[in-house]
């Protein structure tokens, strides 16, 4: 439902507004919510042009929430990334004119209740309902065990190279 660029605000978004206030470095919210630090950069750089996000330089600096986790919307994030906003929902076939009521595509009326529940849960849910608590991390997925820093570097445990 949501493109890759949008599923890394998100998740950046909620990592920092389980933060107590304090800011979180570039490299270790990227490390935490399992983003390529390049491409966080990016997303970063939207979110703040936005005012969801500041910044601050030097010792005790990094990324936190401008506003108050229960002030953003989902769909406030979701817009800044795709071609989806309150007032004019997608067309389903991706056409260039709007789809509307009045100018449907042939998908249009099997479509409008999804978009409508849709665009009503982005429009009524607050980060602060989908953020979490203070201490809850990314999880892995189940098909793929965790990997420890030895293990991704080609190396034992120990410190040993792997057999």
């Amino acid at each position: 439902m949501l493109s890759t660029t949008s599923q890394y605000a998100l998740r950046a978004l909620c990592h920092l507004a389980r933060q107590s206030g304090g800011a979180v470095l570039g490299r270790d919210l990227a490390q935490s919510v399992e983003i390529p630090a390049n491409y966080l950069s990016k997303v970063l750089l939207t979110l703040r042009n936005a005012g969801m996000v500041e910044t601050t330089r030097g010792s005790g600096g990094g990324y936190r929430l401008r506003k108050s986790p229960h002030e953003i919307y989902l769909i406030d994030v979701v817009e800044l990334f795709e071609e989806i906003s309150r007032a004019k929902p997608p067309c389903f076939l991706g056409r260039a004119r709007a789809c509307s009521e009045t100018r449907p595509c042939t998908a249009h009326a099997r479509l409008r209740g999804l978009l409508a529940a849709y665009l009503g849960f982005l429009t009524s849910t607050p980060l602060s309902e989908i953020a979490g608590e203070p201490g809850d991390v990314w999880v892995l997925s189940s098909a793929a065990p965790a990997r420890t820093g030895a293990q991704k570097e080609g190396r034992t445990e120990h410190g040993g190279p792997k057999a």
